[in-house]
């Protein structure tokens, strides 16, 4: 439950007014608003500003950088928060992600995927996984053609020491409603794709600052926000910095 304090510092009142805005989304979509998950994106905000955004109840909060995520998911241990890998990771930092964060968005490779499950703490519940498809081919990012898509669900839903749960993406940043509303609906026809090869997945990890609107019109299950929230990035060296 979300509360509000007397006097409220500008993230706070910047991350009610974002809860505020996905939850008319949600309604505007026909849907409850609980059924969407919003993930603050807190790459180069400091610690205190994670503290302020959790004060009025935002418990999830994604990191892009390994080494700036984990020093966070440390700092802040005393707070009941739920941490998301949403950056590109590399076989060198599986370690660290598997042992530190509760999800990863970014898997794309069977490679990363085996390395996670084979490093995920015992102690600890799967690693709950989505994986990153590329609807409109881009130079230099990350993610799977969408054919790509069955075999690797596959293999990953395998392995033990993760959770398939569903399917991310980035398209390409555009203002166009309707354009915007058609990559995801491509999304979400993959999971449905998956979901009746008999695969146990939920989820649709689709939809920033710019474009989560049309993503909630089309299924969104989690939001990633971090504009929205936590204003313009401070970039670099105005927190722990990137690795």
């Amino acid at each position: 439950m979300l509360t509000r304090p007397q006097k409220l510092p500008p993230v706070c009142e910047q991350a009610l007014a974002a809860v505020s805005a996905v939850s008319a989304a949600a309604q505007c979509a026909g849907r409850p608003a609980d059924s969407i998950t919003l993930i603050a994106v807190s790459k180069f905000q400091p610690v205190s500003a994670i503290r302020e955004a959790h004060v009025v109840g935002l418990r999830h909060f994604g990191e892009n950088y390994v080494q700036e995520g984990v020093a966070k998911v440390q700092a802040l241990a005393d707070l009941p928060l739920t941490w998301h890998f949403i950056g590109a990771l590399q076989t060198n930092k599986t370690r660290a992600v598997a042992t530190h964060f509760a999800w990863v968005h970014t898997l794309d490779r069977l490679q990363l995927a085996e390395r996670l499950s084979a490093q995920r703490p015992s102690d600890l519940p799967p690693l709950q996984v989505c994986l990153q498809v590329m609807l409109v081919p881009e130079p230099g990012k990350a993610g799977l053609a969408p054919a790509d898509v069955p075999a690797l669900a596959a293999a990953v839903a395998a392995l033990p020491g993760l959770q398939l749960r569903g399917l991310m993406c980035i398209p390409p940043a555009t203002a166009d409603v309707a354009t915007q509303r058609g990559h995801f609906h491509q999304l979400a026809t993959l999971l449905a794709e998956l979901q009746s090869a008999g695969l146990p997945v939920d989820t649709l990890s689709m939809g920033m600052s710019g474009d989560y609107e049309a993503a909630i019109l089309e299924g969104a299950t989690h939001v990633r926000l971090g504009t929205a929230i936590f204003g313009a990035r401070p970039y670099p060296n105005a927190a722990t910095g990137p690795a």
